[in-house]
C-alpha cells in the first residue's frame, strides 16, 4: 500500500515538474505579452475619458487586476473609483447580481456616473459597458493596433482578440474591500470546521467585486420567456418580463476572487488547482465551447477543503488523492448537471450549458480519473 502511494506521489511530482510549470511559464509568458499591449490601449482610454483610470499596474512582477482563464484567454478588471453615493442592494433578486441605487437624498449631480444612472436610479453596469466599449475601440485605432488586436463579439462585452491568438475580455468593476453581502451570508457552514476563524475573518475583509459584465447564470432563462405569443396574449407579463430584463442588465455581477484565492493559500491548495488546471487544457478543454471550465476546477477545490479540513490532507503526500477526488466531485455534479457556486447557494455554475454537453463532459472527466486511479503513471502521457 505505502509503495503503492510512493508511486503515485513521484508520478505526479513528475507531471508537476514536466507539465503543470511549463504551463504556468508558458501562461506568464502569454500575459506579459498581453498586458503590455493592453495597458497601452487603457491609458489612452484614460486619456480620453479620466474617468476609466487604468488600474492594470505592475506590482513584484504580477499585474494588479489581471486574472489568467487559460494559457490563452485572460480578463484585465479595471476598477473604478466613487460608488459612494450608491446603496448596494443584495436582495437576491437576481441570482449572482447587484444593483446599485443611488442614495436617498442624493442628487443625480452628485454622481461622477451621472449619465449612467437610469430612471429608476440604478446605477447601469450596461451603460457603463456600452461606453467603455467605444473608448476601447477608439484606443484601438489612436495606438495604430488594428492590425494586432480586434474587437469580438456583439453581446456587449468588451473582449479583444489579439495577434489572433489571445482572447482578452475587458472588464469595468467596482472594489467592495470590507464588506460581505448578504447573498453569501450563510458562509461559512457552521458545522465545518474549515476555515478558522481567524482564516474567515481575513477572508470576508477581502470583500467582492461587482463586474460590469452579462450575468451568465439568468439572463438566458429571461430572454426565453419572451415569445411572440406572450408578447400579444399578455401585453402586462411580456412588460414585465422587459422589466426584468432591464434590471438583469444593469446589475453589477458578484465576483469573490480576492476571497477566493485567500482561501487557496494553505496547504498545497493551489499546487492542486494547477494540476487540475492543466489536465482539463489537455483533456477537457474545447476552447471557447468548453463545458468544464478552471473556474469550475477552483470552486470545486474549495469545496473539498470543506470534506478534507485536516492540514495533513493538504500536504504533497495528499496530492493525487485531492486530484482524484475533485475530478469524482466533477463527475458528480456533471450527471446531476448541477454545480453549485461556493459563496452563492442560489447560483448553479452550469446554467446554460445542454443536457448532451454535460454528459459528454462526464464521460471525458471519467476517463481521465480512471486512468489516474488504475494507472497513476499515465500521467507521463497526460
Amino acid at each position: 500500500m505505502l509503495a503503492n502511494q510512493a508511486k503515485t506521489v513521484y508520478h505526479m511530482n513528475q507531471y508537476i515538474i514536466g507539465k503543470v510549470q511549463r504551463r504556468k511559464s508558458e501562461c506568464l509568458d502569454s500575459a506579459f505579452n498581453v498586458c503590455r499591449l493592453v495597458q497601452a490601449i487603457l491609458k489612452e482610454v484614460e486619456i480620453m475619458e479620466p474617468r476609466f483610470i487604468s488600474s492594470l499596474v505592475e506590482n513584484n512582477g504580477r499585474f494588479e487586476g489581471f486574472g489568467i482563464h487559460s494559457s490563452r484567454d485572460f480578463e484585465v478588471v479595471l476598477f473604478l473609483n466613487q460608488m459612494g453615493v450608491f446603496n448596494f442592494v443584495d436582495d437576491g433578486t437576481i441570482p449572482g447580481c447587484a444593483v446599485l441605487k443611488l442614495s436617498d437624498g442624493r442628487k443625480r449631480s452628485m454622481s461622477l456616473w451621472v449619465e449612467f444612472i437610469t430612471a429608476s436610479g440604478y446605477l447601469s453596469s450596461r451603460k457603463i459597458r456600452s461606453r467603455f466599449l467605444s473608448l476601447v475601440t477608439q484606443a484601438i485605432d489612436k495606438c495604430n493596433y488594428k492590425e494586432i488586436v480586434k474587437v469580438v463579439g456583439d453581446n456587449g462585452e468588451v473582449r479583444l482578440k489579439i495577434k489572433d491568438k489571445y482572447m482578452v475580455q475587458l472588464t469595468p468593476a467596482f472594489k467592495c474591500a470590507g464588506i460581505w453581502p448578504r447573498s453569501a451570508s450563510h458562509w461559512p457552514l457552521p458545522h465545518i470546521p474549515w476555515p478558522l476563524p481567524t482564516h474567515v475573518a481575513e477572508v470576508k475583509a477581502e470583500g467582492f467585486n461587482l463586474l460590469s459584465k452579462e450575468n451568465p447564470f439568468v439572463l438566458p432563462t429571461l430572454k426565453s420567456n419572451i415569445s411572440p405569443t406572450s408578447m400579444t396574449t399578455s401585453t402586462s407579463n411580456a412588460a414585465t418580463v422587459n422589466s426584468n430584463i432591464a434590471t438583469e442588465c444593469d446589475a453589477w455581477v458578484l465576483n469573490f476572487k480576492e476571497a477566493e484565492d485567500r482561501l487557496l493559500m494553505t496547504g498545497c491548495r493551489r499546487q492542486c488547482l494547477s494540476v487540475l488546471k492543466t489536465i482539463r487544457e489537455s483533456h477537457l478543454n474545447h476552447g471557447s465551447n468548453s463545458t468544464v471550465t478552471n473556474y469550475h476546477m477552483k470552486t470545486l477545490v474549495l469545496f473539498e477543503s470543506e470534506k478534507h479540513p485536516s492540514d495533513v490532507d493538504w500536504d504533497c503526500n495528499s496530492l493525487a488523492d485531492r486530484v482524484i477526488g475533485i475530478l469524482l466531485q466533477l463527475i458528480a455534479c456533471l450527471q446531476s448537471k448541477k454545480c453549485p457556486h461556493f459563496f452563492l447557494n442560489s447560483v448553479d455554475l452550469f446554467s446554460g450549458k445542454s443536457n448532451q454537453a454535460l454528459e459528454q463532459a462526464a464521460k471525458e472527466t471519467w476517463i481521465v480519473t480512471r486512468e489516474l486511479i488504475t494507472n497513476p503513471r499515465t500521467l507521463e502521457t497526460f
